[in-house]
């Protein structure tokens, strides 16, 4: 009994060893296999880093402005007997706007009109009088000064019916009505705002060591994330003479077409003002950039150094410059004719095998126009 227990343990020790044995030799083996093992080579991308002469400009925040805009308001006060306008609707100079109450003023019109020929009808016969020395100089003068009295109380009252019909001052867009009928003006109180928007002026702003590199009708450009997709053209058309003293920036107004008046007053736009010189930079797909905190870099794509053939990956940092597009230029760190990955960079590792495949590559272009504007 106990030589059958003692040959049945020595027996279940020698299959666990056996197994053991086959086991380890399994694990040595895929330990080799992965030493082995060479990863495929990744497919990505290329571009090649090409020289670009690009516009020299310079760039500045702005705040448009109507060439003419204004709140109308009563000149004298009265009650609101006749509106003539409809909110946002398009004026042509001079077109009547509001009227208000003059009853009273065209009841005093003829007593003072009848008071003026009277006057004048005097005036007249002290003249033939003075002439032939019945009446004095002094009477004369009364004549005189009666007739001039009665001119003007006749222009005053004239003037007055006229300053409550409300007329637009200039062409424009109008804005929300700020009266009701039958309402009592005071002098002063707002009626509506009238801005002419087809031009439009750019108020912006540029740092004193660029005034020297602008001038009065160098070309600026003007877009803004209310008009997606849209560049304004125009020109600059004032220069202030003072500089700020606090920011030490110099004040400039261009000019800029309104076509369908998509662009408004106090609208905030970015605004290009294009110089004459141009830059010469070298360039590359801005995604193909692997941005990091402790350096910008990209992967070079050159030929595998193992003796195996193939392309592999390079890792080199770059001092990045200007952005324009879908490009970047680059002041250092790549040479002119060098492939680097174009796209996916984030997933890349350096010394990493490629392939190089552009079907799928983007079209890369300085001034895109994505679909999704």
């Amino acid at each position: 009994m106990k030589k059958t227990i003692i040959f049945s343990i020595i027996g279940i020790v020698a299959l666990i060893a056996i197994l053991g044995g086959i086991k380890a030799l399994q694990i040595g083996k895929m330990i080799d296999n992965g030493k082995k093992f060479v990863p495929p080579p990744e497919t990505v991308t290329s571009a090649t880093v090409a020289p670009f002469s690009w516009e020299s400009s310079l760039t500045a925040v702005g705040t448009l402005t109507a060439v003419q805009g204004v709140t109308i308001a009563a000149e004298l006060p009265g009650k609101v007997v006749n509106i003539h306008f409809e909110p946002g609707t398009s004026v042509q100079k001079g077109q009547i706007l509001l009227r208000q109450d003059i009853s009273s003023e065209e009841a005093q019109l003829p007593g003072a009109v009848s008071q003026l020929t009277l006057a004048n009808a005097s005036l007249k016969r002290a003249d033939k009088l003075f002439a032939d020395g019945i009446i004095s100089q002094s009477d004369h003068d009364t004549a005189v000064s009666n007739a001039a009295q009665s001119q003007a109380l006749v222009d005053t009252i004239r003037a007055t019916i006229a300053k409550k019909t409300v007329r637009a001052p200039f062409s424009g867009r109008l804005g929300i009505r700020q009266v009701n009928l039958g309402q009592i003006l005071r002098d002063g109180d707002p009626i509506v705002s009238l801005q002419s928007l087809d031009p439009i002026y750019v108020d912006f702003s540029l740092p004193q060591q660029q005034l020297a590199q602008v001038r009065a009708g160098m070309p600026v450009r003007v877009n803004s994330d209310a008009l997606p997709g849209e560049t304004v053209s125009g020109k600059i058309t004032a220069i202030s003479p003072l500089i700020d003293s606090e920011s030490r920036n110099i004040k400039l107004q261009a000019t800029v077409a309104n076509r369908g008046e998509k662009l408004r007053p106090g609208l905030f736009v970015n605004v290009v003002v294009g110089l004459p010189q141009r830059q010469n930079v070298l360039a590359l797909p801005a995604t193909s950039v692997l941005y990091a905190p402790y350096g910008d870099s990209v992967y070079l794509i050159e030929k595998n150094k193992d003796g195996k053939g193939g392309m592999a990956l390079r890792q080199q940092f770059v001092r990045l410059g200007e952005k324009r597009g879908d490009f970047v230029a680059v002041t250092s760190g790549v040479k002119e004719g060098e492939s680097v990955v174009s796209t996916g960079v984030f997933k890349l590792r350096n010394g990493q095998s490629v392939v190089i495949d552009n079907k799928l590559a983007p079209p890369f272009q300085q001034q895109p126009k994505p679909e999704n504007n």
